[in-house]
């Protein structure tokens, strides 16, 4: 649908006399449409077939929004920046690392998909591949194909919105704890993803485009961050909208903070290098991860005794 757009003085305003116009009917369509379908959704109540739980896995595959799941989350985005950065440009077959990870990453998510059990190591596997993946790919939008910041965040804002009022007309709910069908899977993922690539794009912006620094971009993501988990908590505001909000602003937290301590001295940061920022992430990683296994492994095997 086209939005029609005019100047104060009535004038109509369209691409070819402004650059920025294009910007402007997206920016537009999303307030005006998007947010508004996207605010109906999550303040509607499904019916009760749309609810009902399919039967082609046996357990939900995503784990539960835990303080540890979100540690996790934000460690992983530091990890994935660290490194992409590293993987291209220590690389001088760029398009070859990116395609060993693009398989790497649909390997995984296939065997992801493919199980009908959660597993700790399986799930965080991905969301790791993920995040250096997504990185990739809006890394890859602003400096070959070089779409402003200011354009690409957006434009993924609006793709984030699309998948998720998909998700909702599709199957009635956006909760991670429904997540008990491959249908449901791919709504997911397809989410995760393209958050991933969001809040790349948002940290991005902010750190250079704003001139906040990545020490400064982190900060401010954190205190960003704290607004939905305060509007669950204390205003008791809807649940669903808070840990999507949540979710997105992991990617630009977690990756601002990898971003300071592996930059150079020279432009703000701690001068550790990507290489070593990803080594240190990722071993807090996996000691977290394999912490959650065993939890996983001790768990289902009183469950078994018990049966």
């Amino acid at each position: 649908m086209a939005v029609g757009l005019r100047t104060s003085s009535g004038n109509a305003l369209s691409p070819a006399r402004c650059p920025s116009a294009g910007f402007f009917v997206i920016r537009k369509w999303f307030l005006d449409d998007l947010v508004t379908g996207f605010a109906l959704m999550l303040l509607e109540e499904p019916t009760q077939s749309a609810v009902q739980q399919p039967t082609d896995v046996t357990a939900s595959k995503v784990p539960a929004a835990t303080i540890a799941f979100w540690t996790i989350k934000i460690l992983t985005t530091g990890m994935g920046e660290a490194s992409s950065d590293f993987l291209l440009h220590h690389f001088k077959k760029r398009a070859a690392a990116v395609g060993v990870t693009a398989l790497v990453f649909i390997a995984s998510l296939a065997v992801q998909v493919l199980a009908r059990r959660f597993h700790a190591v399986r799930y965080w596997t991905v969301v790791i591949l993920v995040a250096i993946f997504g990185t990739m790919v809006a890394d890859i939008i602003d400096f070959i194909f070089h779409m402003p910041l200011s354009w690409s965040t957006p434009v993924f804002a609006v793709l984030v919105g699309v998948v998720l009022q998909a998700w909702w007309k599709v199957e009635g709910t956006l909760s991670i704890h429904s997540i008990y069908s491959r249908r449901r899977e791919a709504f997911y993922w397809t989410t995760v993803f393209l958050t991933f690539v969001l809040g790349t794009a948002a940290g991005d912006w902010t750190a250079s485009s704003l001139h906040l620094g990545y020490l400064g971009s982190g900060f401010l993501f954190l205190f960003l961050i704290a607004l939905p988990l305060i509007g669950f908590r204390v205003f008791d505001l809807n649940g669903v909208a808070c840990f999507w909000t949540a979710y997105v602003l992991t990617r630009p937290l977690g990756a601002s903070f990898a971003d300071w301590m592996s930059e150079a001295h020279s432009r703000g940061g701690l001068g550790l290098g990507p290489a070593k920022v990803s080594l240190i992430w990722s071993i807090a990683i996996v000691v977290m991860v394999a912490i959650l296994a065993l939890s996983q492994e001790r768990t289902s095997a009183i469950d078994d005794v018990q049966l």
